[in-house]
């Protein structure tokens, strides 16, 4: 697996003036923390790190952080989001030794709707999941999670048993076949045109409800 490789410059000063000065020479600053050593204050280039934000899955990609030369190979954690200009103003990245295994959410990716017979019927994909939570190694968390809908008809539910995970990567919820997304039929149909008819007749009569449908008002106040 290729990993991306950041460049990172230190920041020796910590806190919200240092970070804001960060900030006007067109950098976002950013903490690395973790691997049994003191977290390090580091500044990435603003324009590099949109581009790979934007890319998709940032939180799940391995990355590596050079700084003066040594490279560390980091996950990143959390990252802050400027409420008004919607652009990155902080990255937390945890460091992780080579084959270590890591907790990260993986989006998923539906394939193949137009071989679906549930849609070609003119059913409806309710998605419960956009992305799994999964425990697998550093070095090969997978892009997405891929399911191919040709197998799935109105009814059916798709769970996570569905899905081919690579070698060594496993949900962290293991105590159920959670599901991921649901084939749905398509909504109640209309009423034909004599149940229609009648509904209009016994409305334009001022005809009662049955008193079996009509309920025995103690329902009512609860």
């Amino acid at each position: 697996m290729a990993i991306t490789e950041i460049e990172a410059t230190a920041r020796p000063r910590a806190g919200k003036g240092a970070a804001r000065a960060v900030r006007r020479e067109g950098k976002v600053p950013a903490v690395i923390y973790g691997g049994k050593q003191p977290p390090e204050t580091i500044a990435l280039d603003a324009n590099e790190l949109k581009k790979l934000y934007l890319a998709g899955g940032f939180l799940a990609t391995v990355y590596e952080i050079s700084v003066n030369g040594e490279t560390q190979r980091v996950l990143p954690r959390d990252l802050q989001l400027d409420p008004v200009k919607d652009h990155v103003v902080h990255v937390d990245f945890l460091r992780i030794a080579r084959g270590a295994s890591v907790t990260v959410e993986v989006a998923v990716e539906f394939i193949n709707e137009d071989d679906c017979p549930g849609l070609k019927r003119g059913g409806t994909l309710n998605v419960v999941r956009h992305a799994v939570e999964l425990q697998c190694p550093a070095d090969a968390i997978p892009e997405q999670l891929t399911i191919d809908l040709t197998p799935f008809d109105i009814g059916d539910s798709i769970n996570i048993s569905a899905v081919s995970l690579p070698e060594n990567v496993v949900p962290t919820i293991t105590d159920r076949d959670f599901t991921i997304a649901t084939l749905a039929g398509a909504m109640a149909e209309e009423p034909e045109e004599g149940e229609e008819a009648e509904g209009e007749t016994a409305e334009a009569t001022g005809e009662e409800a049955p008193a079996e449908d009509a309920g025995d008002g103690e329902g009512d106040n609860e």
